[in-house]
């Protein structure tokens, strides 16, 4: 019998428009230990499901440029199957963003599969159009905009990495409100009202890592009744989304320009979590991105 879930035989469906990773995700699944079939023709499904189950969970990618996906016909089989006695089944949702997906294309020169004889942006809208239902029913999205192959691994690690008694994962992230939210974070917290180091000189080109930083936010007498509700809540909703079975819990803060409150506010916050016993993850997505531009211009 395939790995129990709650006693049940753990499927992973696998979709996302051409070029977002769906096809990296599958092979990570593999390498954690999943029965991994890429690009199912739909009506071969239930033939596979019918068969003798093996001692594996499965990860099953399902192309849209198959010529018998719908997706009516994909969430008519997401529904049936949720229904299906003896099966936990997962959608795992790919996405990215326009202007990458664009760029992917572009780097590898590939043609869009969707886009016939038009551009590859028709393409891509295309795609997108077709997919958006899907996208909107799915249990679980990664959107790999920002993501780089590890960290896009790291990612599907967190959610699907097999194993009794798993504790549940916490990633934490700081992020710039003129960039636009993260996608797929379960929960945000705004710290646009906390003093900012910005307007002083001496810590303006310094970030939220920084001690000065993380003093001058901390000066602030908001600072401290925010910090320690938003602990609180945390520290006794995580047990509940355990209890519940959730794996992975995205927590996003968010300021300005991403480099000085909603940093310090990320780092002291996964801190805390790790000293009460939580598996705990961060990410700068503002920091990366200037670290990478500077890496480019070296």
């Amino acid at each position: 019998m395939a790995e129990q879930m709650n006693g049940k035989q753990r499927i992973v469906l696998v979709t996302g428009p051409s070029g977002a990773g769906r096809g990296s995700a599958i092979k990570v699944l593999e390498d954690l230990g999943y029965e991994a079939i890429d690009n199912l023709p739909m009506r071969f499904l239930n033939r596979l499901l019918d068969s003798p189950a093996s001692d594996q969970p499965m990860a099953l990618g399902l192309d849209p440029r198959n010529r018998d996906f719908s997706t009516h016909g994909f969430l008519d089989m997401v529904a049936k199957l949720s229904r299906t006695e003896g099966l936990d089944l997962t959608t795992l949702y790919l996405d990215c963003s326009e202007e990458v997906l664009l760029r992917r294309f572009s780097e590898t020169r590939r043609r869009h599969p969707m886009s016939g004889g038009a551009s590859p942006l028709a393409g891509v809208r295309r795609e997108t159009e077709l997919l958006r239902p899907i996208r909107d029913i799915a249990d679980t999205l990664i959107d790999t905009t920002a993501l780089n192959v590890h960290q896009m691994r790291d990612e599907v690690e967190r959610w699907f990495a097999k194993g009794e008694g798993r504790e549940l994962a916490v990633s934490i992230e700081s992020f710039s409100y003129k960039r636009g939210l993260p996608r797929g974070v379960d929960m945000v917290f705004d710290c646009r009202f906390l003093a900012n180091p910005h307007w002083n000189p001496d810590l303006r080109s310094l970030d939220g890592r920084d001690q000065p930083v993380a003093d001058y936010v901390a000066q602030d007498p908001r600072h401290g009744p925010f910090f320690e509700r938003v602990r609180d809540l945390l520290l006794f909703l995580l047990p509940a989304y355990r209890d519940e079975g959730k794996t992975h819990l995205s927590v996003a803060f968010g300021c300005t320009g991403g480099q000085h409150r909603s940093v310090t506010l990320a780092e002291a916050m996964a801190k805390v979590l790790a000293e009460h016993g939580q598996q705990v993850s961060i990410r700068h997505r503002e920091l990366e991105r200037r670290n990478a531009g500077e890496r480019q211009q070296d």
